[in-house]
């Protein structure tokens, strides 16, 4: 008995434990569900936390902007036309795919007289939320009317008879050159700039700005653009016949000034303009040969880069910010977890100190530099930068272009230079994409050419590396993209059109999509949701997966001629952002399909020329492609495929003209309103290098690289050419022209540092440049005059500057030359010793410039 007692006591306590383990067993299961739902709420309370910090730096943006807004400055501006349109136009004008926006914003105007026949429109105006005003070339931000509804495609209306049409006014806008009183200035907010450099000309003078202090955005105002003297010390002035005698490259040049022009001292030094720049607008995008370039921050704009400019641009408020504080071609962008900080590496540049190869980290909001890391340590180009993310962002991965392609990590917080813990040679072949593991946060991850390469950083700061092993499969010549799905496992792209999947923690490739695309996968993108997208550079296909890499059947196709798909970028809900190869950027979603964004053009651009009556401007390059813009709206008008490798363009007077001029010989007339060829004309086989209409649109001047220039007589309003003759006289190559105001006289530049007179009407060379000194000349393109002896620089090369203009007032003269900056002078500059305001953003040869 006793021992039945006992075996019943044991049962009932196994009984007791088992009951215990069920109930801790459920009680661990509803405790770990709590965590989940725990977490879960923490990551949407960190999302709403990351959007109020986001939504309160844009109020203090718009603050700021009231803030600094001068009361009382009026300010002229200029209409816009718009050409009115109609189906039918042929397969090369169909580019352009224009967006619909809102109504035009409401600006008023003064352009022009009150007695204008033009006539006006006005609507309701868009608040910038990017108004940061500041004085430094390290910092922009602009606001533009949104463009007037239009449909999807631009067609040519049909052609009609060559009669001058006046334009529709599409918006109007209010501008000001002039700058606001001392008093109004010292009470406006300025925010900090990247412009102003120190002593090494990297860092800015300013206190140094951590992260914690991201939304301290207020310090000290810059000032804009440094003022630089020019002139050469080898000028004589006679003041027996009024003559200055100028040397280029050794060779002297004598320019007659004016009768009544009083003698100057060319000991003297001119000041600089009162007048300054600002950035307002950049157009264009970087697709072509960059990747990983385009991002949304939560401001709702999107970051990219052109030339040496990081742009961040609101779509549907149609506003720019700029970052400028980079010396040469930004190469690639990282953004930090935190949303507002980012990392933008550049290329070696002209200048061996200022442009060396570094990434400045700067903040989104404030547009501060935070750290410039790597100068004087990274070779030819930052290739990729990437932050880390399981951490926080605490570090900064680079991959330098160089023949080792170095990976280095940084503790980029550490000073204002940072502090490299990490440094080893990644390969010999080129790397195309580096990123950090988003749950590990010492695993680095790299691919390029023939290699996928998984970096591990350990605790004594040592970078090892294990190869990507591809099982079962031939190794594809590039992996070209990468990215992480929410499991931590690697999905990358490579040249074959394969998509394949790296388990985490392994170096062996697993899943596989095989030829998920017709050529290479440029761009690998993961959802919030989980969804992969994959984009196809030759294919121009973009597909849309589940998290297990099964089609889900969602797919769209980019037309042609915005080019292949470079980069693809989450956008708002189902919204996305397409950069494209042909430096394009479209925004929309796979159901309803994309419109564009940006547009640019794809080779170099030489040929510009602003409309004479309105803000318009039309552009031409080497890409063939001739575009028109509004620079109200800051959008494409049309497009149009040409034929033709482009070198200049010219409007007429009465703008119902636009010419063309090609490098083979060729020069082309078209109609701005149709869009239709009007006349075609061929002188040699060197290229046009400059067109310029007469002031009475009687005549035309084309300078061109056989040393000649050919005038041709203009009849129908542009629309039938006769040849007067050819001026023959030049020994080298035509680079400008002007015409005299009463279109009798022509002065050109050549390629020899010449400049010429000649008679319009004969094309007799006037030998006697003394006889013309009190000519008044009606445009002044020409760099080589009396009134721009001062825009040369000391020991300049004559070609030097590409190009000059002065404003329609003649108190203002720009320059664009061959080390990438714009630089304006107080008109005339007849001082061989002028002071300028100097202006970057441009990472090559400035082409042109012309003022609307």
């Amino acid at each position: 008995m006793m021992r039945l007692d006992a075996d019943k006591h044991r049962y009932h306590n196994l009984l007791n434990d088992d009951h215990a383990n069920e109930m801790l067993e459920g009680e661990g299961a509803g405790l770990a569900a709590r965590v989940a739902e725990l977490e879960l709420r923490c990551g949407r309370q960190a999302e709403e936390l990351l959007c109020l910090r986001s939504t309160l730096a844009d109020a203090l943006r718009r603050l700021n902007a009231l803030e600094g807004r001068a009361p009382g400055v009026a300010a002229a501006g200029q209409r816009n036309g718009s050409y009115t349109g109609s189906s039918g136009a042929s397969a090369r004008e169909l580019r352009l795919r224009q967006p619909t926006y809102r109504e035009t914003a409401k600006r008023t105007s003064s352009y022009g007289s009150s007695a204008s026949s033009l006539p006006q429109r006005r609507g309701p105006q868009h608040q910038s939320t990017g108004s940061l005003q500041s004085d430094s070339p390290a910092s922009s931000s602009s606001l533009s009317p949104a463009p007037s509804p239009s449909p999807r495609a631009t067609p040519a209306p049909l052609h009609t008879p060559h009669q001058s049409q006046a334009y529709r006014s599409r918006n109007n806008s209010t501008s000001s050159n002039q700058s606001a009183s001392p008093a109004v200035n010292s009470l406006t907010k300025r925010w900090s700039s990247t412009g102003d450099f120190g002593a090494h000309g990297l860092i800015s003078n300013s206190r140094f700005t951590t992260a914690k202090s991201l939304l301290n955005l207020y310090s000290k105002p810059a000032q804009n653009g440094s003022i630089l003297k020019h002139g050469t010390h080898t000028c004589q002035y006679n003041e027996e016949d009024g003559s200055i005698r100028m040397f280029l490259r050794g060779r002297p040049i004598v320019l007659y000034g004016p009768s009544d022009h009083d003698g100057l001292d060319p000991a003297k030094v001119a000041p600089p303009p009162q007048s300054k720049l600002k950035l307002e607008w950049v157009y264009g995008y970087r697709g072509k040969d960059c990747r990983s370039n385009l991002y949304l921050l939560p401001t709702g704009e999107i970051i990219y880069f052109v030339a040496a400019v990081v742009v961040l641009f609101n779509v549907e408020e149609r506003c720019q910010r700029h970052y400028t504080g980079h010396t040469d071609d930004v190469k690639c962008i990282a953004v930090h977890p935190n949303k507002l900080i980012i990392a933008s590496g550049q290329c070696a540049g002209h200048d061996r100190l200022d442009a060396r190869p570094h990434v400045r980290v700067w903040n989104s909001v404030s547009l501060a530099t935070l750290a410039v890391i790597g100068a004087g340590q990274m070779d030819r180009a930052v290739a990729c930068v990437t932050f880390s993310r399981a951490d926080g962002g605490s570090l900064l991965a680079c991959v330098d272009d160089g023949p080792d392609h170095t990976i280095s990590v940084w503790e980029w917080q550490r000073g204002d230079k940072g502090h490299c813990i990490a440094e080893t040679k990644c390969s010999v072949d080129t790397v195309v994409a580096a990123e950090f593991h988003p749950l590990d946060r010492n695993q680095i991850v790299t691919c390029g050419k023939n290699h996928i390469a998984f970096w591990t950083l350990d605790n004594t700061n040592m970078l090892y590396k294990r190869m990507g092993v591809f099982e079962g499969r031939d190794k594809p010549k590039y992996v070209t993209c990468l990215g992480f799905n929410h499991n931590g496992d690697v999905v990358a792209g490579d040249s074959s059109g394969n998509v394949s999947v790296w388990a985490r923690g392994s170096a062996a490739a697993g899943r596989v999509v095989r030829a998920a695309h017709e050529g290479p996968v440029f761009s690998v993108a993961v959802l919030k949701e989980g969804h992969v997208v994959t984009a196809g550079g030759k294919d121009g296909r973009i597909l849309m997966f589940d998290p297990d890499l099964n089609p889900t059947g969602l797919q769209h196709t980019i037309e042609g001629h915005y080019g292949g798909v470079r980069v693809v970028a989450e956008g708002r809900g189902s919204q996305l952002f397409i950069g494209t190869t042909k430096n394009c950027i479209l925004h929309g979603d796979l159901e309803l399909g994309f419109s564009p964004a940006v547009l640019g053009h794809v080779e170099e651009v030489w040929g510009l020329a602003a409309h004479p009556q309105l803000a318009q401007f039309a552009s031409a390059g080497a890409d063939r492609l001739l575009q028109l813009w509004d620079g109200l709206a800051h959008c494409t008008l049309w497009s149009k495929d040409i034929d033709e490798r482009a070198a200049c363009c010219a409007w007429s007077r009465a703008g119902g003209a636009l010419a063309v001029g090609g490098v083979s010989g060729a020069w082309l007339v078209f109609d701005p309103h149709t869009r239709q060829l009007l006349a075609s004309h061929r002188d040699g086989t060197e290229p046009i290098q400059t067109i310029q209409y007469s002031p009475d649109d009687s005549m035309v001047a084309l300078g061109s690289r056989d040393n000649f220039i050919y005038v041709y007589r203009v009849e129908d309003e542009g629309a039938r050419y006769t040849r007067i003759g050819k001026c023959l006289g030049h020994s080298s190559y035509i680079t400008h022209l002007d015409w005299s105001e009463d279109s009798q006289y022509i002065r050109s530049n050549s390629g020899d540092y010449e400049l010429l007179f000649w008679n319009a009407t004969t094309c007799r060379q006037v030998t006697s440049a003394s006889s013309l000194r009190d000519v008044s000349w009606f445009t002044n393109y020409c760099p080589i005059t009396f009134t721009t002896i001062g825009v040369w620089p000391e020991n300049a090369d004559g070609t030097d500057i590409n190009s000059c203009t002065r404003s329609q007032d003649s108190r203002l003269a720009a320059t664009g030359d061959d080390f990438g900056k714009v630089k304006l002078f107080a008109y005339p500059v007849t001082q061989p010793k002028s002071l300028c305001h100097q202006y970057c953003g441009h990472s090559s040869h400035v082409t042109n410039c012309r003022m609307l």
